[in-house]
Protein backbone atom coordinates (compact mmCIF):
# COMPACT_ATOMS: atom_id res chain seq x y z
CA UNK A 1 0.00 0.00 0.00
CA UNK A 2 1.20 3.59 -0.84
CA UNK A 3 2.30 6.07 2.20
CA UNK A 4 -0.31 8.53 0.85
CA UNK A 5 -2.76 6.15 0.06
CA UNK A 6 -1.89 4.49 3.43
CA UNK A 7 -2.41 7.68 5.97
CA UNK A 8 -5.98 8.29 4.25
CA UNK A 9 -6.81 4.79 5.36
CA UNK A 10 -5.70 5.82 9.09
CA UNK A 11 -7.71 8.87 8.35
CA UNK A 12 -10.71 7.31 7.29
CA UNK A 13 -10.88 5.02 10.31
CA UNK A 14 -10.19 7.55 12.68
CA UNK A 15 -13.59 8.90 11.22
CA UNK A 16 -15.33 5.57 11.80
CA UNK A 17 -14.31 6.03 15.11
CA UNK A 18 -15.35 9.16 15.96
CA UNK A 19 -18.67 8.65 14.68
CA UNK A 20 -18.91 5.06 16.62
CA UNK A 21 -18.35 7.06 19.94
CA UNK A 22 -20.89 9.42 18.93
CA UNK A 23 -23.41 6.56 17.14
CA UNK A 24 -23.05 4.38 20.80
CA UNK A 25 -23.37 7.43 22.93
CA UNK A 26 -26.35 8.11 21.37
CA UNK A 27 -28.23 4.90 21.26
CA UNK A 28 -29.71 4.68 24.77
CA UNK A 29 -31.19 8.53 24.28
CA UNK A 30 -33.32 7.23 21.45
CA UNK A 31 -34.22 3.63 22.64
CA UNK A 32 -35.31 4.73 26.13
CA UNK A 33 -38.63 4.81 25.47
CA UNK A 34 -39.01 1.61 24.83
CA UNK A 35 -36.23 0.50 27.43
CA UNK A 36 -38.95 2.43 29.97
CA UNK A 37 -41.92 0.62 28.47
CA UNK A 38 -39.89 -2.60 29.98
CA UNK A 39 -38.28 -1.89 32.83
CA UNK A 40 -40.23 1.75 34.16
CA UNK A 41 -37.12 4.01 34.56
CA UNK A 42 -38.27 7.27 35.34
CA UNK A 43 -36.79 10.65 34.57
CA UNK A 44 -35.31 11.22 37.65
CA UNK A 45 -33.37 7.60 37.50
CA UNK A 46 -32.87 8.37 33.42
CA UNK A 47 -30.75 11.71 34.18
CA UNK A 48 -28.97 8.96 36.77
CA UNK A 49 -28.10 7.10 34.27
CA UNK A 50 -26.78 9.51 32.19
CA UNK A 51 -24.82 11.51 34.70
CA UNK A 52 -22.81 7.93 35.19
CA UNK A 53 -21.61 8.62 31.30
CA UNK A 54 -20.50 12.37 31.88
CA UNK A 55 -18.79 12.00 35.07
CA UNK A 56 -16.20 8.56 33.68
CA UNK A 57 -15.60 10.79 30.49
CA UNK A 58 -15.03 14.04 32.17
CA UNK A 59 -11.93 11.89 33.87
CA UNK A 60 -11.09 10.07 31.19
CA UNK A 61 -10.74 12.73 28.27
CA UNK A 62 -7.43 13.60 30.90
CA UNK A 63 -6.27 10.51 31.78
CA UNK A 64 -6.79 8.55 28.27
CA UNK A 65 -5.12 12.08 26.50
CA UNK A 66 -1.79 10.87 29.12
CA UNK A 67 -2.04 7.45 28.44
CA UNK A 68 -2.15 7.79 24.61
CA UNK A 69 0.79 9.96 24.66
CA UNK A 70 2.37 7.35 26.67
CA UNK A 71 1.91 4.47 24.77
CA UNK A 72 1.02 5.98 21.58
CA UNK A 73 -2.26 6.10 18.86
CA UNK A 74 -2.17 2.24 17.77
CA UNK A 75 -2.71 1.03 20.86
CA UNK A 76 -4.35 3.80 22.85
CA UNK A 77 -7.21 3.86 20.20
CA UNK A 78 -7.22 0.09 19.91
CA UNK A 79 -8.22 -0.02 24.06
CA UNK A 80 -10.36 2.91 24.17
CA UNK A 81 -12.51 1.67 21.05
CA UNK A 82 -12.38 -2.21 22.26
CA UNK A 83 -13.18 -1.24 25.76
CA UNK A 84 -15.71 0.86 24.68
CA UNK A 85 -17.48 -1.35 22.05
CA UNK A 86 -17.59 -4.25 24.78
CA UNK A 87 -19.50 -1.91 27.24
CA UNK A 88 -21.99 -1.00 24.58
CA UNK A 89 -22.71 -4.60 24.09
CA UNK A 90 -22.97 -4.76 28.07
CA UNK A 91 -25.96 -2.44 27.51
CA UNK A 92 -28.11 -4.96 26.11
CA UNK A 93 -28.29 -7.38 29.50
CA UNK A 94 -28.93 -4.43 31.90
CA UNK A 95 -32.25 -4.94 33.84
CA UNK A 96 -31.99 -2.32 36.32
CA UNK A 97 -31.19 1.60 36.56
CA UNK A 98 -27.88 0.13 38.65
CA UNK A 99 -26.75 -1.56 35.92
CA UNK A 100 -27.42 0.66 32.77
CA UNK A 101 -25.46 3.39 34.96
CA UNK A 102 -22.53 1.03 35.37
CA UNK A 103 -22.20 0.58 32.06
CA UNK A 104 -22.76 3.79 30.90
CA UNK A 105 -19.64 4.76 33.14
CA UNK A 106 -17.69 2.02 31.62
CA UNK A 107 -18.72 3.61 27.86
CA UNK A 108 -17.32 6.95 29.48
CA UNK A 109 -14.15 4.94 30.23
CA UNK A 110 -13.96 3.90 27.01
CA UNK A 111 -14.86 6.55 24.88
CA UNK A 112 -12.47 9.46 27.22
CA UNK A 113 -9.67 8.63 25.18
CA UNK A 114 -11.40 8.35 21.42
CA UNK A 115 -10.67 12.08 20.71
CA UNK A 116 -7.13 12.63 21.86
CA UNK A 117 -6.71 9.47 19.92
CA UNK A 118 -7.32 10.80 16.53
CA UNK A 119 -5.30 14.13 17.08
CA UNK A 120 -2.38 11.93 18.45
CA UNK A 121 -2.80 9.80 15.14
CA UNK A 122 -3.22 12.49 13.09
CA UNK A 123 0.18 13.97 14.05
CA UNK A 124 1.91 10.45 14.11
CA UNK A 125 0.62 9.60 10.58
CA UNK A 126 0.01 12.54 8.37
CA UNK A 127 2.44 15.16 6.49
CA UNK A 128 2.05 18.53 8.26
CA UNK A 129 0.74 19.86 5.95
CA UNK A 130 -2.15 17.71 6.00
CA UNK A 131 -3.13 17.93 9.25
CA UNK A 132 -5.40 20.19 10.12
CA UNK A 133 -7.82 18.34 6.73
CA UNK A 134 -7.12 15.52 8.71
CA UNK A 135 -8.26 16.69 11.78
CA UNK A 136 -10.89 18.13 10.14
CA UNK A 137 -11.88 14.71 8.52
CA UNK A 138 -11.52 12.58 11.68
CA UNK A 139 -13.50 14.83 14.51
CA UNK A 140 -16.03 15.43 11.87
CA UNK A 141 -17.03 11.96 12.23
CA UNK A 142 -18.94 12.80 15.59
CA UNK A 143 -21.48 15.03 13.36
CA UNK A 144 -21.83 11.73 11.23
CA UNK A 145 -22.24 10.17 14.32
CA UNK A 146 -25.48 12.08 15.39
CA UNK A 147 -26.92 12.85 11.39
CA UNK A 148 -26.78 8.65 11.29
CA UNK A 149 -27.84 7.23 14.76
CA UNK A 150 -31.80 8.47 14.82
CA UNK A 151 -32.77 6.92 11.76
CA UNK A 152 -31.21 3.82 11.80
CA UNK A 153 -32.00 3.13 15.71
CA UNK A 154 -35.69 4.27 14.73
CA UNK A 155 -35.53 1.61 11.77
CA UNK A 156 -34.24 -1.18 14.07
CA UNK A 157 -36.64 -0.65 17.03
CA UNK A 158 -39.49 -1.10 14.07
CA UNK A 159 -38.65 -5.02 14.46
CA UNK A 160 -36.03 -5.55 16.77
CA UNK A 161 -35.99 -5.52 20.45
CA UNK A 162 -33.94 -2.98 21.75
CA UNK A 163 -31.37 -5.14 23.47
CA UNK A 164 -30.38 -5.81 20.01
CA UNK A 165 -29.43 -2.81 18.94
CA UNK A 166 -26.98 -2.37 21.43
CA UNK A 167 -25.05 -6.19 20.27
CA UNK A 168 -25.16 -4.57 16.78
CA UNK A 169 -23.57 -1.11 17.57
CA UNK A 170 -20.97 -2.59 19.97
CA UNK A 171 -20.31 -4.96 17.11
CA UNK A 172 -19.48 -2.10 14.27
CA UNK A 173 -16.34 -1.25 17.11
CA UNK A 174 -15.01 -4.85 17.14
CA UNK A 175 -15.26 -4.76 13.28
CA UNK A 176 -13.15 -1.34 13.67
CA UNK A 177 -10.77 -2.72 15.73
CA UNK A 178 -9.75 -5.19 13.40
CA UNK A 179 -9.64 -3.33 10.30
CA UNK A 180 -7.23 -0.70 12.66
CA UNK A 181 -5.38 -3.06 13.74
CA UNK A 182 -4.19 -4.05 9.87
CA UNK A 183 -3.87 -0.82 9.00
CA UNK A 184 -1.93 0.65 11.47
CA UNK A 185 0.58 -2.47 11.64
CA UNK A 186 3.26 -0.60 10.41
CA UNK A 187 4.17 3.16 9.79
CA UNK A 188 6.07 4.18 6.80
CA UNK A 189 5.96 7.88 7.49
CA UNK A 190 7.61 7.25 11.53
CA UNK A 191 10.33 9.04 11.52
CA UNK A 192 13.43 8.37 14.04
CA UNK A 193 13.36 11.13 17.03
CA UNK A 194 15.41 14.22 16.93
CA UNK A 195 17.72 14.60 20.43
CA UNK A 196 15.67 17.21 21.71
CA UNK A 197 12.77 15.36 20.67
CA UNK A 198 14.12 12.44 22.80
CA UNK A 199 15.32 14.77 25.88
CA UNK A 200 11.89 16.44 25.76
CA UNK A 201 9.95 12.88 25.81
CA UNK A 202 12.09 12.01 29.03
CA UNK A 203 11.78 15.33 30.64
CA UNK A 204 7.81 15.03 30.03
CA UNK A 205 5.42 15.38 33.13
CA UNK A 206 1.98 15.62 33.55
CA UNK A 207 2.81 18.26 36.08
CA UNK A 208 4.29 20.25 33.40
CA UNK A 209 1.78 20.30 30.52
CA UNK A 210 -0.69 21.16 33.32
CA UNK A 211 1.54 24.77 34.50
CA UNK A 212 2.34 25.14 30.98
CA UNK A 213 0.69 28.81 29.93
CA UNK A 214 -0.34 27.28 26.26
CA UNK A 215 -2.40 24.62 28.05
CA UNK A 216 -4.05 26.76 30.04
CA UNK A 217 -4.92 28.75 27.27
CA UNK A 218 -6.72 25.90 25.47
CA UNK A 219 -8.21 24.92 28.45
CA UNK A 220 -9.82 28.00 29.35
CA UNK A 221 -11.01 28.15 26.25
CA UNK A 222 -13.09 25.22 26.13
CA UNK A 223 -14.20 25.94 29.81
CA UNK A 224 -15.87 29.07 28.00
CA UNK A 225 -17.10 27.65 25.06
CA UNK A 226 -17.92 24.08 25.54
CA UNK A 227 -21.33 24.87 27.28
CA UNK A 228 -22.64 26.58 24.46
CA UNK A 229 -22.54 23.78 22.28
CA UNK A 230 -23.95 21.67 25.16
CA UNK A 231 -27.02 23.94 24.99
CA UNK A 232 -27.53 24.24 21.59
CA UNK A 233 -27.74 20.12 21.77
CA UNK A 234 -29.49 20.18 25.06
CA UNK A 235 -32.39 23.06 24.77
CA UNK A 236 -32.66 24.18 21.23
CA UNK A 237 -35.53 21.26 21.14
CA UNK A 238 -37.01 22.51 23.75
CA UNK A 239 -37.25 26.14 22.87
CA UNK A 240 -38.63 25.42 19.51
CA UNK A 241 -41.36 23.75 20.97
CA UNK A 242 -42.02 26.09 24.06
CA UNK A 243 -41.51 29.57 22.06
CA UNK A 244 -42.47 29.22 18.57
CA UNK A 245 -44.73 25.71 19.12
CA UNK A 246 -42.94 23.31 16.75
CA UNK A 247 -44.12 20.19 17.42
CA UNK A 248 -41.66 17.41 18.21
CA UNK A 249 -42.24 15.60 15.10
CA UNK A 250 -41.16 18.39 12.67
CA UNK A 251 -38.25 19.17 15.30
CA UNK A 252 -36.73 16.10 14.54
CA UNK A 253 -37.04 16.40 10.67
CA UNK A 254 -35.08 19.29 11.03
CA UNK A 255 -32.38 18.91 13.74
CA UNK A 256 -30.22 17.13 12.03
CA UNK A 257 -29.59 19.54 9.57
CA UNK A 258 -27.17 21.59 11.96
CA UNK A 259 -25.06 18.29 12.61
CA UNK A 260 -24.55 18.09 8.82
CA UNK A 261 -23.40 21.48 9.03
CA UNK A 262 -20.96 20.82 11.83
CA UNK A 263 -19.50 17.54 9.71
CA UNK A 264 -19.11 19.90 6.65
CA UNK A 265 -17.04 22.78 8.22
CA UNK A 266 -15.00 20.11 10.06
CA UNK A 267 -13.68 19.29 6.84
CA UNK A 268 -14.10 22.72 5.20
CA UNK A 269 -12.27 24.13 8.21
CA UNK A 270 -9.69 21.71 7.52
CA UNK A 271 -8.90 22.43 3.57
CA UNK A 272 -8.73 26.25 3.77
CA UNK A 273 -6.43 26.16 6.99
CA UNK A 274 -3.99 23.82 5.36
CA UNK A 275 -4.35 26.06 1.89
CA UNK A 276 -3.55 28.60 3.55
CA UNK A 277 -0.55 27.12 5.49
CA UNK A 278 0.90 26.09 2.21
CA UNK A 279 0.69 29.38 0.89
CA UNK A 280 2.11 31.11 3.26
CA UNK A 281 4.64 28.64 5.56
CA UNK A 282 2.49 30.48 8.02
CA UNK A 283 1.36 27.88 10.84
CA UNK A 284 -0.16 29.99 13.54
CA UNK A 285 -1.75 31.95 11.28
CA UNK A 286 -3.67 29.87 9.23
CA UNK A 287 -5.17 28.64 12.08
CA UNK A 288 -6.05 32.05 13.46
CA UNK A 289 -7.53 33.02 10.03
CA UNK A 290 -10.00 30.60 10.41
CA UNK A 291 -11.22 31.01 14.15
CA UNK A 292 -11.45 34.04 13.74
CA UNK A 293 -13.64 34.11 10.72
CA UNK A 294 -15.71 30.96 12.46
CA UNK A 295 -15.92 33.59 15.48
CA UNK A 296 -17.08 36.30 13.40
CA UNK A 297 -19.98 34.07 12.02
CA UNK A 298 -21.44 33.52 15.31
CA UNK A 299 -22.54 36.79 15.78
CA UNK A 300 -26.29 36.92 14.35
CA UNK A 301 -26.83 34.16 17.06
CA UNK A 302 -27.28 36.79 19.55
CA UNK A 303 -30.48 38.31 18.20
CA UNK A 304 -31.72 34.61 18.06
CA UNK A 305 -33.83 36.21 21.00
CA UNK A 306 -35.75 38.70 18.79
CA UNK A 307 -36.55 36.68 15.87
CA UNK A 308 -39.89 34.66 15.18
CA UNK A 309 -39.61 33.09 12.35
CA UNK A 310 -38.08 29.41 13.06
CA UNK A 311 -37.17 29.06 9.81
CA UNK A 312 -34.77 31.97 10.21
CA UNK A 313 -33.58 30.46 13.86
CA UNK A 314 -32.92 27.01 12.57
CA UNK A 315 -30.76 29.17 9.60
CA UNK A 316 -28.77 30.62 12.48
CA UNK A 317 -28.43 27.56 14.43
CA UNK A 318 -27.06 25.93 11.11
CA UNK A 319 -24.99 29.07 11.11
CA UNK A 320 -23.33 28.28 14.54
CA UNK A 321 -23.18 24.70 14.11
CA UNK A 322 -20.92 25.35 10.69
CA UNK A 323 -18.94 28.08 12.91
CA UNK A 324 -18.34 25.94 15.15
CA UNK A 325 -16.53 22.79 13.07
CA UNK A 326 -14.60 25.37 11.80
CA UNK A 327 -13.59 26.84 15.08
CA UNK A 328 -12.99 23.43 16.48
CA UNK A 329 -10.70 21.52 13.22
CA UNK A 330 -8.37 24.41 13.56
CA UNK A 331 -8.29 24.69 17.91
CA UNK A 332 -7.19 20.94 17.95
CA UNK A 333 -4.88 21.50 15.23
CA UNK A 334 -3.09 23.93 16.89
CA UNK A 335 -2.78 22.37 20.22
CA UNK A 336 -0.49 19.45 17.63
CA UNK A 337 1.07 22.51 16.61
CA UNK A 338 1.84 23.49 19.81
CA UNK A 339 2.77 20.28 21.83
CA UNK A 340 3.37 17.79 18.50
CA UNK A 341 3.76 14.40 19.55
CA UNK A 342 5.33 14.99 23.20
CA UNK A 343 1.48 16.18 24.85
CA UNK A 344 -0.74 17.17 22.31
CA UNK A 345 -3.10 14.29 23.39
CA UNK A 346 -2.71 15.42 26.77
CA UNK A 347 -4.13 19.10 26.66
CA UNK A 348 -6.66 17.73 24.13
CA UNK A 349 -7.76 15.27 27.33
CA UNK A 350 -6.94 18.18 29.63
CA UNK A 351 -9.18 20.70 27.48
CA UNK A 352 -12.12 18.19 26.78
CA UNK A 353 -11.88 17.67 30.63
CA UNK A 354 -12.42 21.58 31.61
CA UNK A 355 -15.43 21.67 28.92
CA UNK A 356 -17.02 18.54 30.12
CA UNK A 357 -16.86 19.78 33.47
CA UNK A 358 -17.88 23.69 33.25
CA UNK A 359 -21.14 22.22 31.22
CA UNK A 360 -21.88 20.19 34.28
CA UNK A 361 -22.38 23.06 36.38
CA UNK A 362 -23.49 25.58 33.67
CA UNK A 363 -26.15 23.62 32.29
CA UNK A 364 -28.47 23.77 35.42
CA UNK A 365 -27.76 27.48 35.75
CA UNK A 366 -28.70 27.80 32.37
CA UNK A 367 -31.99 26.43 33.81
CA UNK A 368 -32.14 28.15 35.92
CA UNK A 369 -31.90 31.45 34.27
CA UNK A 370 -34.19 30.03 31.18
CA UNK A 371 -36.83 29.54 34.16
CA UNK A 372 -36.27 32.88 36.03
CA UNK A 373 -36.20 35.07 32.50
CA UNK A 374 -35.61 33.80 29.58
CA UNK A 375 -33.31 32.50 26.60
CA UNK A 376 -32.78 35.46 25.56
CA UNK A 377 -29.29 36.41 27.54
CA UNK A 378 -28.19 33.03 27.03
CA UNK A 379 -28.50 33.52 23.11
CA UNK A 380 -26.62 37.02 23.77
CA UNK A 381 -24.04 34.62 25.52
CA UNK A 382 -24.29 32.15 22.56
CA UNK A 383 -23.56 34.57 20.12
CA UNK A 384 -20.62 37.28 21.62
CA UNK A 385 -18.54 34.63 23.65
CA UNK A 386 -16.24 33.06 20.26
CA UNK A 387 -15.50 36.43 19.48
CA UNK A 388 -14.39 37.19 22.94
CA UNK A 389 -12.36 34.25 23.21
CA UNK A 390 -10.53 34.98 20.04
CA UNK A 391 -9.66 38.23 20.99
CA UNK A 392 -8.16 37.02 24.44
CA UNK A 393 -6.56 34.04 22.25
CA UNK A 394 -4.61 36.18 20.35
CA UNK A 395 -3.83 38.40 23.12
CA UNK A 396 -2.25 35.50 25.29
CA UNK A 397 -0.95 34.28 22.48
CA UNK A 398 1.23 37.22 21.51
CA UNK A 399 3.11 37.09 24.48
CA UNK A 400 6.15 34.85 25.02
CA UNK A 401 5.33 31.40 24.70
CA UNK A 402 6.35 28.58 27.30
CA UNK A 403 10.40 27.26 27.19
CA UNK A 404 9.00 23.92 27.89
CA UNK A 405 6.71 23.15 24.29
CA UNK A 406 7.22 24.73 21.13
CA UNK A 407 6.98 23.08 17.91
CA UNK A 408 9.67 22.87 15.67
Amino acid sequence: MKTTTKYWWVVFLLLIATSLSFLDRQVLSIVIIKIKEDLFISDVEYGFINSGFLASYAIMFTLGGVLIDKYGSRLGLAVSVGFWSFATVLHSFAGSVFQFATFRFLLGIGEGGCFPGAVRAVIEWVPKTKHSLANGIAIGGSALGAVIAPPLCAYFLGFWDWRYIFIMTGAFGFVWLVAWLIITKKNELAEAPSKSEVAENRSFSFIKVLKSREALIFMAMRFVLDPILYFYMFWIPKYLNESHGLAVDKIGQLLWIPFLALGVANVTGGWVSDFIFQKTAKEAFSRQVVMGFAALMTLPVAAIGLLNSYVVILVLVGLAFFAHGLWITNYITSIGDVFGKTASSTVVGLSGSAGALSSLVLNPVIGLIISTYSYDSVWIYCGLMYPVVFIGYMIFTAKKKSAAFTAA
